[in-house]
């Protein structure tokens, strides 16, 4: 992780047309746990570039429901922890790079799912959980549903390839088991081959073999959290989403071993953001 010092926010993406509760939640938890301020952001779009419609309703309509939307955030926020005195921010710009330039200077960005479908977060205007993901210079933890804070013993899950993304990943999973008090389950998924299959039992140990090495010299860190080892055969995606269909969250790199040059997020990264229950947490390399 980065240093506290140069990056001492929580910011939290808050959405006025939309349910900001659970994203909200997980923020100012997180930024309790860690002590770090708490940002409220809210980016109104320009106005349409129309040539005979004015705007300025639908403008000044915006920024009304951005203003109320922070007030009641804020208000929220001191609800559930006293201590909290967040600040707000209501930025002009398009949501996605206005908030992904925020990520320069926070530790954890936070994000809502809308529970989109590929196509539409690809083409909305207004999505923020893919261009955000991809292009942040922190963690982006997205949330699509409550945590499983009922699972005893609690546990965290982290995708584990061997890359670089993965290592990084590795850094976030330790650190948020550590404060949650959770355990952390570093899982590989083995992928049987569609073409020249090979033999899976040194498949199998070949996997385990790099989780060994990937995860060496971390529990001497991290004495108190719990970690094992498991490596799943299937679909990553898949895998990983069953691992952490009870899990606090699961964390993952930006862009696995597979990922082509040039691409900023991973394909698994895109399946889960899709497809898991708990929050993900998407870790680029720095």
């Amino acid at each position: 992780m980065t240093d506290a010092g140069e990056h001492e926010e929580v910011v939290v993406g808050i959405d006025p047309a939309r349910d900001w509760r659970l994203p909200l939640a997980w923020a100012v938890d997180e930024a309790g746990r860690r002590r770090l301020r708490l940002r409220l952001v809210v980016a109104v779009p320009p106005q349409h570039d129309t040539q005979h419609v004015d705007d300025t309703p639908r403008s000044i309509a915006l920024h009304r429901a951005a203003s109320e939307a922070l007030v009641s955030a804020a208000a929220w926020s001191r609800d559930r922890h006293p201590e909290a005195e967040p600040v707000v921010d209501l930025v002009e710009g398009f949501p996605a790079p206005e908030i992904a330039r925020l990520s320069r200077h926070a530790r954890m960005i936070v994000l809502g799912s809308r529970h989109l479908s590929r196509t539409s977060e690809f083409l909305s205007a207004g999505s923020l959980v893919v261009p955000v993901s991809a292009q942040a210079q922190c963690p982006v933890v997205v949330v699509g549903d409550a945590e499983h804070v009922t699972q005893q013993p609690p546990y965290l899950v982290v995708g584990i390839d061997g890359s670089e993304s993965s290592k990084a990943a590795l850094a976030v999973a330790f650190e948020e088991a550590d404060l949650r008090g959770a355990k952390l389950r570093a899982v590989s998924v083995w992928q049987p081959p569609l073409f020249l299959p090979r033999e899976e039992e040194a498949a199998i140990q070949g996997q385990r073999r790099m989780l060994s090495e990937t995860t060496a010299g971390w529990s001497q860190e991290y004495p108190d959290v719990v970690l094992t080892h498991e490596v799943l055969t299937g679909h990553p995606v898949e895998a990983l989403a069953g691992a952490a269909e009870h899990a606090l969250a699961v964390v993952v790199g930006r862009r696995g071993k597979g990922g082509y040059t040039g691409m900023r997020l991973g394909s698994v990264v895109h399946g889960l953001l899709h497809r898991a229950h708990c929050p993900v947490i998407t870790v680029p390399v720095r």
